[in-house]
């Protein structure tokens, strides 16, 4: 996948030392022939190629984050129901009153 960029880079870094060495070029003009025909283009391709993977991994984020939420609210449920009374002998109230 980076085969590209890596080519596009060693094209503009000959590029840049052309510049550099040419007998009317300058260093500065080799630096920014490099910036400007190299690492800025490259860097905003491998951003873009790269915005699927971003926005996959945001998704999956997202779904475990809910899925946790999801769990603890169901713990919280099952924690918040009354537990059921041990049974115990039944109030009679024709007993009560003698």
């Amino acid at each position: 996948m980076y085969i590209v960029p890596i080519a596009w880079l060693y094209v503009a870094l000959m590029m840049a030392v052309a510049e550099a060495t040419n007998t009317t070029g300058t260093v500065l003009g080799g630096i920014i022939t490099f910036l400007l025909y190299g690492l800025g283009p490259v860097a905003l391709v491998v951003y873009l190629m790269g915005a699927p993977a971003r926005r996959k991994a945001i998704r999956m984020r997202e779904k475990a984050e809910l899925e946790r939420r999801h769990a603890e609210a169901a713990q919280a449920t099952v924690e918040d129901t009354p537990k059921s009374a041990a049974p115990g002998p039944i109030a009679n109230p024709a007993q009560e009153d003698r």
